[in-house]
């Protein structure tokens, strides 16, 4: 199972963004440099996740992005469902033509409830804690 780019680069960014050690907001020109994403791949990705009310911007000078809640109130689902991700391997609606569902079927849908559980538990938060190494985290 393998995420696409847009939901890899939208928990990367919010990553960085809960583990930037300042108060001020964060820019998206300092995320995509520290990150090697497009900015004009991170406006669009922050776009989304604005209206999602996972992130909120501040205008003006020294304006930027911050969480709109607390690392530990995010999980990694909302991120990637706010970029329109459809992570969902499964096709669990019973086929018209078939009366039940194939073996194979039945595989990819209990993975996908399973991959959609580990992922709605998992914060970024969570993230960060089980990565800390020596108290210095790379994203």
């Amino acid at each position: 199972m393998q995420l696409t780019n847009k939901a890899r680069y939208a928990i990367t960014a919010m990553l960085d963004l809960a583990t930037s050690n300042t108060t001020k907001p964060v820019t998206l020109d300092v995320i995509s440099n520290r990150q090697n994403i497009s900015l004009s791949y991170l406006e669009q990705l922050f776009a989304k996740l604005r209206k999602a009310s996972l992130v909120k911007s501040v205008r003006g000078p020294g304006g930027g992005y911050r969480l709109d809640t607390t690392a530990q109130d995010i999980s990694l689902t909302q991120i990637i469902e706010a970029v329109d991700e459809n992570y969902d391997l499964r096709r669990c609606e019973v086929d018209p033509r078939m009366d039940r569902r194939s073996v194979s079927q039945k595989l990819w849908c209990q993975f996908s409830y399973q991959l959609r559980g580990y992922l709605n538990k998992r914060t970024l938060q969570d993230v960060i804690d089980d990565y800390k190494t020596d108290g210095n985290l790379t994203i």
